[in-house]
């Protein structure tokens, strides 16, 4: 088993289960530091994975609200939700970062909410806050990658500094399969600003 050395510390495969959804047939792997972890990193591999070849990739980065909650003033669940279809059909991998609100945690994610409603876009609510505008880490998804086996990827992203990330390590990317979700009422300006001010290939 491997043990990470990445900026996640000494992280490691801590458990693993099968987990049929209604996506599809998943095995579920969790890692941490330490088996007390309560919220660890998560792979959902699918069924009929095989690492030889490339394979359908997603790094999604915790979005409470989201994810769990349906908000609306993003796309993340929705990314989510059709990541986890892609991944079955293409029996590939959704690794789930907890790294809430671009990394500021789901604290400050509301606060910049709050400034957000007050007038700021999203990069600058983060800036005021005190914090980068992008503050989240990919080492631990590149570790997991490889803890599974894989050396090359297609990745399921409109965000090209994931791309950058991985080209800057041992995994090979060799495509980008894209996840355009329609903007809604509530989404709109987050999504403008995202493909604006951070470079997110949304077409819109």
């Amino acid at each position: 088993m491997l043990v990470s050395r990445y900026l996640c510390g000494t992280m490691q495969r801590q458990a693993e289960a099968p987990i049929p959804s209604r996506y599809g047939s998943f095995n579920m792997l969790v890692y941490a530091e330490k088996s007390s972890e309560r919220m660890p990193h998560i792979a959902f591999v699918a069924e009929g994975f095989d690492p030889t070849g490339p394979v359908a990739v997603r790094i999604h980065s915790e979005c409470m609200t989201g994810d769990v909650f349906g908000s609306r003033r993003c796309d993340c669940g929705e990314q989510l939700e059709a990541s986890l279809h892609i991944a079955a059909e293409r029996k590939g991998v959704v690794i789930y970062l907890r790294q809430e609100g671009r990394g500021i945690g789901l604290i400050n994610k509301l606060k910049a909410y709050k400034l957000q409603d007050l007038g700021l876009n999203t990069i600058d609510a983060n800036t005021h806050l005190g914090f980068d505008a992008d503050a989240r880490q990919y080492d631990c998804a590149i570790f997991i990658m490889q803890d599974l086996g894989i050396q090359q990827v297609e990745l399921i992203t409109n965000n090209p500094l994931k791309v950058e990330a991985l080209r800057r390590s041992p995994i090979e990317v060799v495509g980008r399969i894209p996840i355009i979700i329609p903007p809604q009422a509530d989404s709109r300006a987050y999504l403008q600003t995202k493909q604006d001010l951070m470079g997110h290939l949304l077409g819109l």
